[in-house]
Parts: structure tokens; sequence; C-alpha cells
């Protein structure tokens, strides 16, 4: 029997195709994920991997099978599948492994307007009926089975977007776009088609196997020839997607990368002159830029653990405008709450166009402080390890100890946070501080505590 424990994470399902993800299997998470949504029909869609399309019919074949009508939409990315959940209230499955190598595949789930499907959301229980059936055999089959229909939603997700940001009085601009081979190449000509941008396209071709480099644009490795690219070309900026498009990295005219804070903090901005006095959304490693620019901007800033499914839930809770994270995630309100990086792209444009300066310019007011990136450690006892950077600072007075999401450690000149893989034998450090000699003596000094 399939070993549901290695595949179910907390957000999503995902394995190696077909040792641990085949098709029969993906047919009894269709019929599951029908049962515990309660879904009458369904909308799938799928990434260029070799094996998603057929197993994303497997698994409209088994929502079928139980009595849903399924709404195939094809290649997509995955926040265009959240825009068909939003604009047609159905409950959706995206077939992605993101920027996982090519062997990977998986199921992002949402019940009906995006909302997320994780492991406090019903994805324990769709686990759990997965389990019994293949112990015990599928189940019967729906005295009336549901109905197969295609639908091509690529044009409604783009007018959409376009929509909730005005370019039209935008100064014309270059930009570079690396798709990674993933499914920004399937989009961007859509989205960007009409607008005052000389497209410069790399890697647009779709293909699963990644020929040119991994679709995960937080890998500095992995922007290299973006960067390249900018120069080259003299363009006003860079964007690279990841797998299925749904994360979205900037590099500004230098050939430098901006941090996702920043993006997080000048859409803030620009969402707050919309929705005066919102609520803003970002994780617990995002800079202390971003709420100090939603404070000065008259916004309320929410923290909250890292994660979408955590992301989400504060934005229902407090009705939240935007929210964004580290990551290059980044949740929109007038987007179901759900994430889209090609959203947070259109308003770098639109803040771009709209003024005469370079972009490095631009973000240098929400660039403040100097951060670490996220650095892994492989450790043999997290826990240890964690209590032991918590007793190296316990006697320093200016010190404050926050366990919200790992630990965070602060004082009025520098911060660090420090949590635990779900999924690895890791801890993951970040660092910020006033400056960067700072931020460097207090990364290289946890560092010794973790790795000692």
């Amino acid at each position: 029997m399939a070993d549901l424990g290695q595949i179910v994470k907390a957000y999503d399902v995902r394995g190696v195709y077909p040792d641990q993800l085949d098709d029969r299997l993906v047919e009894l998470f269709g019929a599951a994920f029908v049962e515990v949504t309660g879904a009458t029909a369904i909308v799938v869609g799928h990434d260029m991997r070799p094996s998603s399309p057929h197993l994303s019919a497997s698994f409209a074949k088994g929502a079928v099978r139980r009595g849903a009508d399924a709404t195939l939409i094809g290649l997509c990315s995955t926040d265009q599948l959240y825009y068909a959940s939003g604009a047609l209230d159905l409950p959706g499955a995206m077939f992605t492994a993101s920027h996982n190598p090519a062997r990977y595949n998986g199921i992002k789930m949402c019940r009906a307007g995006a909302a997320p499907v994780g492991q406090d959301t019903g994805l324990a229980e769709i686990r759990e009926l997965v389990e019994t059936w293949l112990a015990e055999g599928p189940p019967e089959d729906a005295a009336k089975p549901g109905t197969i229909t295609q639908r091509d939603t690529l044009t409604d997700y783009a007018a959409h977007l376009l929509s909730l940001v005005d370019l039209s009085a935008n100064r014309p601009l270059k930009v570079v776009v690396d798709a990674g081979n993933g499914m920004g190449g399937h989009t961007v000509p859509t989205v960007f088609a009409g607008l005052a941008v000389d497209l410069v396209p790399m890697y647009f071709e779709l293909d699963g196997t990644f020929p040119n480099h991994e679709a995960n644009p937080l890998d500095p490795r992995n922007i290299v020839d973006l960067q390249a690219r900018v120069l080259s070309e003299g363009a006003d900026l860079g964007l690279a997607f990841d797998g299925d498009a749904d994360r979205c990295f900037v590099v500004d005219e230098r050939g430098r990368g901006v941090s996702p804070s920043a993006i997080t903090a000048l859409v803030a901005e620009r969402e707050l002159a919309k929705h005066p006095g919102g609520t803003v959304i970002h994780n617990l490693i995002t800079s202390l830029s971003v709420p100090e620019v939603v404070r000065e901007h008259g916004g309320k800033p929410v923290r909250t653990r890292v994660g979408h499914s955590f992301i989400k839930a504060e934005m229902a809770r407090t009705g939240a405008i935007f929210g964004g994270e580290h990551s290059a995630h980044y949740y929109f309100r007038e987007f179901w709450n759900a994430d889209t990086g090609m959203l947070a792209a259109l308003h770098v444009l639109a803040a771009l166009g709209g003024q005469s300066g370079p972009l490095s310019e631009l973000v240098a007011s929400y660039d403040r402080y100097a951060g670490s990136g996220e650095i892994n450690s492989t450790v043999d006892d997290q826990q240890a390890r964690l209590a032991a950077v918590r007793n190296a600072f316990a006697d320093r007075e200016d010190v404050t100890f926050d366990d919200l999401d790992g630990l965070t450690v602060t004082t009025p000149d520098w911060w660090f946070n420090l949590r635990a893989s779900n999924t690895e034998p890791l801890l993951r450090l970040n660092v910020e501080a006033r400056d960067e000699p700072t931020m460097t003596k207090v990364r290289d000094e946890t560092l010794a505590l973790i790795r000692s």
C-alpha cells in the first residue's frame, strides 16, 4: 500500500511519479476530495510536467465517479487555477510540484472561492479516506456519474488581473522575463499583451524537465541568466517565475535582486492608497521595513507564522487587503485572498512605469535593513539546538524572545528567527540588522551555536 505519510504534506500532496503518486492513487484522491468538500462540481488544472495531463484526468475521473461534474481548464498556472476556483465558485485541484525536479508531481487543492485545503482544513480527512479505500477497496460509484467539460480560462484570468491595476498611463518599459520553462511561459504572453512593455522572453518553452535551470527563483543560482540578460539588454527590470508561476522574483536595472520584503512594502503602499486604513498581513521573517511602511501609510500590520495557510486564514479573519511573504508569495483580497505573483508583478510595472526613475531608486525606500536571507543547517536534534541558542542569549538584558513560529530573538539593533523544517532535519535561520557588519556578526555567531 502507498505510504501517504511520505506524500501528504502540510498544504498539498507531493511525491515521485509513478513510485509514490500514480493514476490509481490520484483517482482515489479525486473521489475523496469530492467526499470531504461535498462538491457537486469541481475545476481541475495542470502544469507542464509530462505526467500532469493524465494525472489531472485521473483525479477528474475519481470525482466524476462520485457524482461530481468536472471542468478541466488544462494548462494553467496555480494562480490561474485559483482564479477559476474564485470566478466559478468551485473547489479546485492543481497538478504541479512547483519547482521540484521533473520526476515529482503533486496536487494543490482548494475549496470554492480559492479557500485553502491544508491539514487542518480538509487534507487530513482526505488522506484518511484514501487510506481506508486503499485498505478496503474503492468506494462504489455514484448512481449518477458526473460530467466532464473543458474550458479555457486564460483570457478571463488575464482580464481580471488587469482590471485590478491601472497600467494605462505607464511609460514604455523593457522587461526581461525568465519563465524557467514553467507556466509563466504560458501566462505572461497573454497578460502582457497590449501593455506598454517590450517583452524579452527567456525559457518560455514549456518543459517539465527544466533543461535550463531549476524553476526556483529564490535560489540565487537560478537568476544568474536573468541578471546577465537584464544588463545586456539594458532592460528596466527582470521578472522570474517559479515552475507553477505563483511566485515572482524581481531584478532591478542593475541586475540585482530586489528583496521580496521590499516588493511586499511597495505593493502594500499601493493597496493602502486604494483602501485607506486597511490591514496588511506579513509573516515573521519579512523585513521590519514592511510593518514600518504599512504604519507610515495609515495601515495596520498583522504578523503571522510562515506558510500560506496561516496567511490566508489571517486575511479571512481580519479582512486584510494584502499579504506578503519573504518567499515571494503575495496575497490579495481582490483575488479571493489567494497568492498571485503575476498581480504583484503588475503592481511593480505600474509603480515603475508611473514615474521616471529606475527601479533601484524606487525600491530603496523600502529596503532599509541588512538581511541574511534564509540559511539552512542540518542538525541531529532540532529542539536541542533551538534550546541551546535560546540559552546563549538568555542573560542579555536587551533581548526579547518570541515563540510564534520557532524562536525569534530581538534587540533594538537586530533580530533573528530560527525555525525547524516540518519535513527535513533542518533549522532555518533569518537574520536582519540595521547595518551589514552587525548582521554578519549576529549571523555568524548564531550559525556557530546551531552547528556546534
